[in-house]
């Protein structure tokens, strides 16, 4: 038994290779062993377009109220080791003195 992966498109699992390409007969897709399907990468950008990515450091343009609480997290505020997340609000972090939350990227710019 061989260890190729599925075809990404049909996930064929007739997968051979010829050369250093990787071909499914019944989709008739070729795609190199080493390539990855980028496709489902999440893409999140901030207020100014900028591409945000996990790990990043950002700053809020806007005082947000935080929900259930009388805690505001002011403008400037700057925000370390972000988490990008599937969602209406995108960003998970940590902000300090406020605790864990999550944020939306229209409300933020990238350090």
């Amino acid at each position: 038994m061989s260890n190729l992966p599925n075809c990404p498109q049909c996930n064929s699992e007739y997968t051979y290779e010829d050369g250093n390409l990787l071909i499914c007969p019944e989709c008739a897709n070729e795609w190199s062993a080493g390539e990855t399907d980028d496709d489902d990468a999440l893409i999140v950008k901030d207020a100014n377009g900028n591409l945000l990515q996990d790990g990043d450091t950002i700053t809020v343009i806007k005082d947000l109220k935080v929900k259930g609480s009388s805690a505001v997290v002011k403008v400037g505020t700057k925000v370390k080791n972000i988490r990008l997340v599937e969602g209406d609000h995108d960003i998970d972090c940590k902000i300090s003195g406020i605790g864990p939350m999550k944020l939306k990227s229209i409300f933020v710019k990238k350090a």
